[in-house]
């Protein structure tokens, strides 16, 4: 019980300090917005992020990040980051979804994290996840065992639309062409992104934000980071496993995950309400302005949920840039 609420405790003082993790992040890799260099943006985001770290007083193990310690000079899953004070936690990060969003001038990038108590987000392979992704009330309503058509109509009854006025989030991927197809036959309205499905998830519970659900197969991380925000938020996250070959099925199986058919709930991906989400706007998206630079300032728009509280926060920030090259490398 005292572990317990100590890490609600650290949760409600670290939010800020998580903000400026992501913060740093974006303004880093925003610099290369339309320049055709995705590696260039991701390396940015993810030096500027690992810097921030340094100073954020966590005891923090990479449970998601760039990849195996060999496949990644930072943010490995696996690395230490904080300064080994206060609770452990497990730690959630993409610095950069949307890489390509980014080369290509394109809205919807985002920097993002998840912070939780030791054990307990989802130690998520790096391959394919099937989701769905809805708003607060739908929550029970969804099921990836359930058709399209089914899950539609059920967020279109809870919402109180019609099927025609639902709009639907799903990666632009041929292997997608039939449930794109069968959306059209109902009517739905169709929004198709090139990459990046974190931030449209998070926007299916964010009102105004033009997002109902979310659909397809992504990266299993990314489903990771997307139920830790669904989680704070109340709303319905559903992933299931979506393995290509016998080397991702080994993988799971070696992460502890036996079932790979298994739908993971909110339950099995985030266990309790002690989390914490960041997510800072690289580019303009559905519910987060991008990265402006303003001579020697730049400004940023960050979102931080708690779990615990379920309070959520939007942040407008005014940076100093002569004052942050010791985290953010200036060009």
């Amino acid at each position: 019980m005292f572990t317990e609420r100590l890490c609600s405790v650290m949760e409600r003082e670290l939010a800020l300090e998580f903000a400026r993790v992501t913060e740093a992040a974006a303004i880093a890799c925003a610099r290369w917005w339309g320049r055709g260099n995705k590696n260039a943006a991701d390396n940015a985001s993810v030096g500027a992020m690992r810097r921030m770290f340094d100073t954020v007083n966590i005891d923090g193990v990479v449970v998601i990040g760039e990849g195996e310690r060999d496949e990644a000079p930072m943010l490995y899953i696996g690395e230490k980051v904080g300064t080994g004070k206060h609770v452990q936690v497990d730690v959630a990060v993409d610095p950069l979804e949307g890489t390509n969003l980014v080369a290509k001038g394109l809205t919807g990038a985002i920097s993002v994290l998840a912070v939780a108590p030791k054990d307990c987000l989802l130690h998520a392979p790096d391959m394919y996840m099937e989701k769905i992704a809805t708003g607060p009330a739908t929550v029970g309503k969804v099921s990836l065992d359930a058709s399209v058509t089914e899950n539609v109509k059920a967020v279109a009854k809870s919402l109180q639309k019609t099927v025609q006025d639902v709009t639907v989030v799903i990666l632009d991927r041929e292997r997608h062409r039939k449930i794109i197809e069968e959306l059209r036959e109902i009517g739905a309205r169709i929004k198709l992104i090139s990459d990046g499905d974190v931030s449209p998830a998070v926007a299916t519970c964010i009102p105004g934000s033009g997002v109902d659900m979310v659909l397809g197969i992504g990266g299993a991380p990314e489903g990771v980071l997307a139920a830790a925000a669904l989680r704070c938020m109340g709303g319905e996250f559903q992933g299931r496993l979506w393995p290509e070959n016998k080397q991702e099925i080994e993988r799971a199986h070696k992460l502890g995950i036996k079932d790979l058919k298994k739908i993971l709930t909110l339950d099995d991906l985030v266990k309790g309400d002690d989390v914490v989400f960041a997510a800072t706007g690289v580019t303009d998206g559905d519910f987060l302005k991008g990265v402006r630079y303003y001579g020697n300032h730049v400004t940023t728009h960050t979102v931080i949920m708690r779990g615990a509280s379920g309070t959520i926060r939007f942040l407008e920030a005014r940076h100093r840039m002569d004052k942050k090259s010791q985290y953010v490398e200036v060009f």
